[in-house]
């Protein structure tokens, strides 16, 4: 079944502010909390469908990526409650319930399967690399399971034993009064720090920890067309998931290196291209710029300053089509400088030719001016 849309669920309107969002996920989640009506799925069911709403809404980055992808953006990689969060760690039903009633809920384990962490690396590529693509290689830092505990924390040989506090649970239960009465949370167990095992021997490379930093290199495929801040997904390349959970997702940032010639708004291209007063005022064949190579073309006779051009075609590949934006280039009548006497002679010989017939927008500025000053 499709999923619906996330401010649809909640009641909110698209441009709702975080307190709005906040608000109402607090209003809705008491009408069908499971902890208020047990054994009802179609209460814990519509309590999934908030939670997961909740975690992507009420996320900046992920609600920007709802926004501009849909469903597709913020759950890659993750089920219902998931989403990404480039801080590491990944959210859920534990988090929104220690946030509105004060615990965890009741009978939920702590030391099940933890998805790994999501991490986010900042890309700088090229404009052209990303306005034709490319395959870029990089090296990013993560936390892996150690090498030689796998993972465990304990010294080889021997093996974590279970927590005669909690029995292995990783919580413990505690009851709290809330304003829906008395609820029954489960809080981490402090003997164990939640993870159900203690570990009497810890391994002497990790200190027991069972992770390590390490050095990875990964390919990505940079899409034509990207812009700037843009982000591509690597599922399955983030940090290791605790007690068999799946791993966590990497997720690049593109920052794209400013053009020398060409600025871009969308798939669109923007130039200026400088003419010489002579090439202006007579016309005739230039080159233009463009990102796969210069382009003849005729510039029309009295070519004024801020003229534009539009080149079909020329401009960014659309990112998710097969067409292209369109380059626009405007030119600038360059007034030459440091003349010689000669130069200036000839200039003034030139404007002595001129009946002023020859300037129509000076001539219609005077004549302008002349009605201005004659009707006061």
């Amino acid at each position: 079944m499709a999923k619906r849309d996330y401010y649809e669920v909640l009641g909110v309107k698209k441009d709702a502010s975080d307190a709005d969002i906040k608000s109402a996920f607090r209003r809705r989640a008491k009408e069908c909390h499971p902890d208020l009506h047990p054994n009802d799925k179609t209460a814990e069911n519509r309590f999934k469908e908030l939670n997961e709403a909740y975690e992507v809404l009420s996320d900046a980055n992920r609600r920007s990526r709802y926004d501009q992808f849909g469903h597709e953006g913020p759950n890659m990689g993750g089920g219902p409650g998931g989403g990404f969060d480039f801080g590491g760690g990944f959210g859920g039903f534990d988090s929104i319930f220690e946030t509105f009633f004060g615990g965890n809920p009741a009978g939920r384990r702590q030391n099940g399967p933890e998805r790994g962490a999501d991490l986010q690396y900042d890309l700088t590529i090229t404009f052209e690399e990303a306005a034709f693509g490319a395959k870029k290689e990089f090296r990013f830092q993560r936390e892996e399971n150690c090498d030689v505990c796998g993972g465990t924390g304990a010294k080889p040989g021997t093996q974590p034993e279970k927590c005669a506090t909690c029995r292995g649970m990783g919580s413990v239960r505690v009851t709290t009064n809330s304003l829906f009465g008395q609820v029954v949370t489960q809080q981490p167990c402090a003997a164990c720090g939640g993870t159900g095992q203690v570990i009497k021997e810890r391994c002497a490379k990790c200190a027991g920890s069972g992770r390590m930093r390490a050095a990875r290199t990964a390919t990505v495929r940079v899409p034509a067309g990207i812009d700037n801040g843009q982000i591509i997904p690597l599922a399955g390349q983030g940090e290791p998931g605790k007690r068999g959970g799946p791993m966590g997702d990497l997720y690049v940032r593109v920052s794209v290196k400013p053009h020398k010639l060409f600025k871009r708004e969308g798939y669109n291209l923007y130039c200026e291209l400088p003419l010489s007063l002579t090439q202006a005022a007579l016309g005739g064949e230039i080159e233009v710029p463009t990102l796969e190579g210069p382009l003849k073309h005729m510039v029309p006779e009295g070519t004024q300053t801020d003229t534009e051009f539009r080149f079909r075609g020329k401009g960014i590949q659309m990112l998710r089509g097969s067409g292209k934006g369109d380059l626009y280039v405007k030119v600038r009548v360059d007034v030459p400088r440091k003349l010689s006497d000669h130069q200036k002679g000839l200039l003034r010989q030139f404007e002595d030719s001129l009946t002023g017939k020859e300037y129509e927008s000076r001539k219609s500025f005077f004549e302008r001016m002349k009605e201005h000053f004659s009707a006061q």
